[in-house]
């Protein structure tokens, strides 16, 4: 089995300049990405600031990063890679997901599982 996330390089610079930015009275340990059921296909990626460690959380550490997997996530999650891209309309985080098999025509939201074909495996932004 492969990682259950990676993070490329952008993904983690910009990790690195959220934790500077964020306040210092403020314990943050990293951060935290996670699923929610939302959007027209059902799940969409969240990203937030990781405060403590929730029970049977997973941690990876990597590029002098710290991201917390939340554990309802863990399934929906294996095996993806976590990017940030800019651009002139639009920044965030993306994330490349083998486990999707269908998304929604705006991009919000993914699916998993037999109700749709394989993607293309096109990043889905955090949002």
């Amino acid at each position: 089995m492969g990682p259950m996330l990676t993070l490329t390089d952008a993904a983690a610079a910009r990790v690195k300049k959220l934790m500077a930015a964020a306040p210092e009275d403020d314990e943050i340990l990293g951060l935290r990405v996670g699923v929610k059921s939302r959007g027209c296909s059902g799940l969409s990626y969240f990203v937030e600031y990781a405060k403590e460690r929730k029970k049977l959380e997973d941690v990876i550490e990597d590029k002098g990063v710290r991201i917390f997997i939340d554990p309802t996530a863990v399934m929906f999650l294996l095996g993806s890679e976590m990017d940030y891209q800019e651009d002139k309309l639009q920044s965030g985080f993306v994330f490349r997901n083998p486990n999707e098999t269908g998304r929604c025509g705006c991009g919000e939201s993914f699916t998993v599982g037999d109700q749709g074909q394989p993607s293309a495996q096109q990043p889905q932004s955090a949002g």
